[in-house]
């Protein structure tokens, strides 16, 4: 190894195990949808259709022009109270209403629900067949960065004026919003259900739980967690101050352990303290002192610089000072209900303790612990391989305190040697082909950081932290070899020094150290000091010093993976039921935590049994479907269903549409085929679908997706236009793997040509049995043209509780985050929220760029001053306020909110900023108008799992061996005091379901415990793109979508390192834990405006 002189110029990217990365589970989620994205896969994630009002005269909920709310029997097909609402908030009365078929004229007439005209056949004078259709759907659009963009108007610029100026459309819209009365089928709820907004987080009280749900059948389920005996012990906090500073918790635990094995009988008073790797101590009783000096002495250890060092040993000063106790009582009375607030001091102290013990033994990462001997290595490609490993941490329960165990596994860095792992990255041989420049970004991003070592015969081993690589092959580069500047070349220097040849000189050299002093690295060899400092042992060999320079093992990756590595770890993690059961009880009992000497120190008891606990099965719910199908309701029966004998009870209407075949292995004619197949899908299940296409398919090559888009749209506008007509649908066959085509086409579609989209991969179109897969496809097809699938029966007859009593707009809201190494890329915020009532199935949306890694959701409400009008107001929440009520012609007095994504360290932040912003969007619609609010945060990455007691008795588990859907517990593993519950709505498919946890914030809506869990488990039949129920609620889930829909429209430039980022600007820092603060000091692009009537309808699903 060579080494730059100072100063000088050289020239230099479902159901499986938990993966700790959260990058990884992001991942593994986006890749679960991958299938959905080509319309396959019952599974898959959606959002409901954004179709036709339910206002106007025709059609309605049962027929035509028919008299039915359910069977053409009623007034139009439209409520009384609509009829009423109709002249403020409703859009104006048309035939057909949304794009369902709207041919209704008999009293039985084929009306679709939840849309004015429907799906009726008969005479009247809706748009029959394949006629242009009239459209009024509520709108789904990006949150406006500069003024509260208002459904149906166009924001127009505001200028200073001398004259008094007109209202503006969205002020008309606010002054609309407020003369709409919402007094004639209800009465207002009583002002005192309003509670105050907290105004700091230790004011903050969680609602408590009122009660356990009763409804559904009786059940015993087993939950990974370990009952944890309360310690009776007098635990001491030390603070721990170790000089020089250390930034490595490895070495600081290594100087805290050496303190231990010299002092602990002498100075310690034979105690042994648990240490959090930093500024902690923590023993059971106190220590002999209230403060006491150390002096250590350590033997030396790489920093990962390669740098040599003179002095074998460093000496450490560590001061040991008395802090505070932690005081278990008030864990105590907080377990037992008489403390409102979880003393986390305390918890965290046996945490701690619980983790010394793994911390030595395996490779600690979050709160995770992982080694190669817990279970088989698993190549992932491109030199990664995935880890077996545990999770653990102790939790806070109704049965007291509780060890959550669960079985992890993430990726490792392989440990090779340097030229094998660049084979490996790069699929090919390096030897026998010069690197591109995208090689060079590859293998510099792949590299950066990883640190390597080298054992040399009869010398310790040194370990370097790679920094970069260079920009010239080994062959060009030279170095001063003295003071006076003497140059040599690199391949010079290593075979006049050590008789080595470099074989491989077109390669560049590994540079290692810190950034002032680079040493460089040749990728085949090592040598052990820098060239300035080594003194040959004249007894030594030169040649045996050579060695291979490989990859130090233990080193997690945590960049993100790409989807074959994705694939390969969700087949090695992916475990039945029983078998993860089997993996959890194993891996407590060779934990041996009644051996544990830290647990007996400090007087913990773990039990080796999992947690047995009551459960009940909540009943799924009737879906309607329309009338004319042979069956017009349906029943799931475990968690599914399907669309045989059922017609869609919206049909949308698609007149014209294109194909454009991006797979060279598709010919025209099998595209063609393809396509009859489709549209003949589509129609049979209740749209109206035009078998013609406005242009035949063509070819097109991938690389060309903005080119061959722009053109062939213009071509068929080319078409349409002189008739009046607009294209509607753009079916795009993909190759199975598309790299970056499938966000190309979305962003080009949605924020360029204003064209809805459904993609569809090369596999299935040569799928000989593809009649699923096509049904699948045509559900998502007619949510994106303004249809609708199905709807709840109870929400039809009004038997929904503390929904169907007054009009209800129920919210989901999630913020996702870039992935680590994309260190300027935005967060991504969404809000969706239900903009038909009493059925809640059609959800618009917003989304929105944000500050990079900020949780909280900044665009719920904001301000701004207006030159003529003074400050404005706008913002996500106020926008679906006004959507809603425009669509249903009514105002909301009530809000369920569904929050996903949000940790509990987060709970109090995320509440105050979130709820300030709903009730300030709500009162700047109207004074006083103040619904009640119930915001639930919805949490799936967790790690409590539950098991049938019985595996092998068939009337407790679905197919898979899971729990049966619809499975809740709000008993023993739940908190000791708060509403909240585990609700597993889904019937799995591989490996171990996940439970959706659900937390109330805030309730004054006072749902009981039925109340809510039945509501959350019946909108889980909503899910607009599969017939099966889904892990999450709908809200939520489609709130995730968007803004992973959104990600696709950031503008990308690739930075030096070779990673993707936006143009947005921002001070955050990529790769590190969620920052909930609420930073506007960073500027952010805003997104890609959305085409006007791509915001109508479900363009994402």
């Amino acid at each position: 190894m060579v080494r730059k002189k100072r100063g000088g110029q050289l020239p230099g990217s479902g159901g499986g195990e938990t993966y700790e990365s959260q990058q990884v589970a992001d991942q593994a989620y986006q890749q679960h949808n991958q299938e959905a994205r080509a319309g396959g896969y019952q599974h898959q994630a959606g959002r409901p259709p954004q179709g036709a009002n339910r206002g106007g005269g025709g059609g309605g909920y049962g027929g035509g022009r028919g008299n039915g709310f359910v069977n053409g029997n009623g007034n139009g097909g439209m409520p009384y109270q609509y009829q009423q609402q109709q002249q403020y908030g409703g859009p104006p009365p048309s035939d057909n209403g949304g794009r369902g078929r709207g041919q209704g004229g008999g009293s039985r007439g084929r009306g679709g629900y939840g849309s004015s005209g429907g799906y009726g056949r008969g005479g009247g004078s809706s748009s029959g067949g394949y006629g242009p259709p009239k459209t009024s759907i509520p709108d789904l659009h990006q949150a406006t960065p500069a003024a509260p963009y208002v459904a149906g108007v166009n924001p127009q610029p505001t200028t200073p004026s001398v004259s008094s100026p007109s209202p503006s459309p969205s002020e008309l819209v606010v002054e609309s919003f407020q003369q709409v009365s919402i007094g004639q089928q209800v009465a207002p709820l009583p002002v005192q259900a309003i509670q105050p907004i907290p105004t700091s987080s230790k004011s903050v009280r969680f609602p408590l739980r009122p009660g356990r749900g009763t409804v559904g059948a009786k059940c015993i389920v087993k939950a990974n967690h370990f009952f944890a005996e309360l310690p009776d012990k007098d635990l001491h906090q030390y603070d721990v101050t170790i000089t020089p500073d250390i930034a490595s918790r490895r070495l600081n635990r290594a100087v805290i352990k050496r303190l231990v094995d010299l002092y602990r009988q002498s100075q310690l008073g034979n105690r042994l303290p648990a240490y959090d790797g930093r500024k902690s101590l923590y023993t059971a009783g106190p220590l002999p002192f209230s403060s006491k000096d150390f002096k250590i002495m350590l033997a030396d250890d790489d920093d990962g610089s390669g740098g040599q060092r003179k002095e074998k040993e460093r000496e450490f000063k560590v001061v040991v000072k008395f802090a505070a106790r932690a005081d278990l009582h008030h864990l105590e009375l907080f377990l037992m209900g008489r403390q409102a607030e979880a003393p986390q001091e305390a918890l965290q102290v046996l945490d701690i303790v619980l983790r010394e013990l793994p911390t030595a033994s395996y490779f600690p990462v979050a709160r995770s612990f992982y080694s190669p001997d817990l279970g088989r290595r698993q190549s992932l490609g491109e030199g990664l391989e995935s880890w077996r490993g545990f999770y653990q941490s102790i939790r806070p329960t109704q049965m007291g305190l509780s060890l959550n165990i669960d079985m992890s596994s993430t990726a490792f860095i392989e440990p090779l040697p340097i030229i094998e792992f660049v084979n490996q990255l790069l699929n090919r041989d390096i030897s026998f082909r010069q690197l591109s420049d995208a090689d060079r970004v590859k293998i510099k991003k792949a590299l950066r950081g990883i640190k390597v070592e080298v054992t040399h015969r009869g010398l310790m081993r040194r370990k370097y932290r790679i920094t970069g690589l260079t920009s010239q092959p080994t062959r060009e580069l030279t170095f001063p070899l003295d003071e006076r500047g003497t140059m040599k070349s690199v391949v010079d220097y290593f075979h006049e020094t050590y008789g080595f040849i470099i074989k491989h000189t077109q390669l560049p050299c590994l540079q290692v150290g810190n950034q002032q002093r680079s040493n460089y690295l040749p990728m085949e060899v090592n040598i052990c000091y820098s060239f300035r400092h080594y003194k040959l042992d004249k007894h030594v060999n030169r040649k045996s010093l050579l060695q291979v320079c490989k990859i130090v093992e233990g080193q997690r990756y945590s960049r993100r993976l790409n989807e074959r590595q994705i694939t390969a770890l969700l087949k090695v993690t992916c475990q039945r039921p029983h078998e993860r059961e089997r993996d959890i009880i194993q891996t407590v009992r060779q934990n041996a935590y009644h051996e544990d000497p830290y647990a007996q120190e400090f007087g913990i008891k773990i039990s080796e049994n999992l947690t047995l606990l009551e459960a009940r099965i909540l009943p799924a719910p009737r879906l309607k479907y329309h009338d004319t199908g042979r069956e017009k309701d349906c029943l799931p029966r475990v968690g599914q269903w399907n669309m045989m004998n059922k017609k869609m009870v919206n049909g949308g209407t698609v007149n014209n549409w294109m194909c454009i075949n991006f797979s060279g292995g598709v010919q025209d004619a099998v595209a063609r085929r393809f396509c009859s197949e489709l549209v003949q899908m589509c129609n049979v299940s209740g749209m109206a679908f035009n078998p013609e296409p406005v242009l035949p398919p063509v070819t097109a090559h991938p690389g060309h997706v903005e080119r061959a888009l722009k053109s062939r749209f213009h071509e068929a506008l080319t078409k349409l236009k002189p008739h009046g007509q607009e294209l509607e649908l753009l079916i795009a066959i993909l190759p199975d793997n598309n790299g970056s085509l499938y966000g190309d086409l979305k962003r080009i579609c949605e924020t360029d040509l204003g064209l809805v989209s459904q993609c569809c991969l090369t596999k299935h179109v040569f799928k000989t049995n593809k009649q699923q897969y096509l049904a699948n496809v045509t559900l998502k097809i007619n949510v994106k043209v303004g249809g609708r699938n199905t709807v709840l029966v109870d929400a039809l007859s009004r038997r929904i509780p503390l929904v169907s009593d007054r009009p209800t707009i129920i919210f989901g809201a999630d913020v996702t985050h870039p992935h680590p190494g994309e260190d300027s890329s935005p967060s991504i915020a969404a809000v969706v929220a239900s903009q038909d009532w009493p059925e809640v199935t059609k959800y618009a949306g917003l989304v929105s760029a944000q500050t990079h890694r900020q949780e909280l959701i900044q665009d719920l409400f904001k301000t701004w001053q207006d030159p003529a009008k003074g400050t404005m107001s706008g913002g996500m929440i106020k926008e679906l306020l006004i959507s809603f009520r425009r669509s249903t012609g009514q105002k909301p007095q009530r809000i369920i909110f569904y929050r996903d994504g949000v940790s509990e360290g987060q709970f109090y932040q995320v509440l105050l900023y979130e709820l300030d912003a709903i009730r300030k969007a709500c009162a700047s619609l109207e004074p006083d108008y103040q619904p009640p609010v119930t915001f639930v945060v919805v949490q799936k990455r967790h790690h409590t799992r539950l098991f049938a007691n019985n595996h092998n008795d068939s009337r407790s588990v679905d197919r898979s061996g899971n729990i049966l859907p619809g499975t809740v517990v709000d008993s023993k593993i739940c908190h000791p005091t708060e509403f909240d519950f585990y609700l597993c709505s889904h019937a799995g498919i591989q490996g171990t379901s996940r439970p959706a946890h659900y937390h109330v914030l805030w309730d004054e809506n006072n749902f009981s415990a039925d109340g809510l869990q039945t509501l959350t488990n019946n909108l889980c039949y909503t899910y607009a793109r599969c017939t099966r129920s889904v892990s999450v609620v709908p809200p939520a889930y489609y709130a995730h979508l968007a803004a992973f829909r959104a990600r696709f429209y950031l503008e990308p430039q690739t930075s030096e390192g070779g990673s993707v980022t936006s143009g947005a600007t921002t001070n955050g820092r990529g790769g590190g834990r969620r920052a909930p603060v609420a930073a506007n000091s960073a500027a952010v692009k805003p997104l890609p405006a959305l085409k006007d009537n791509v915001k109508k309808v479900m363009f994402y699903c």
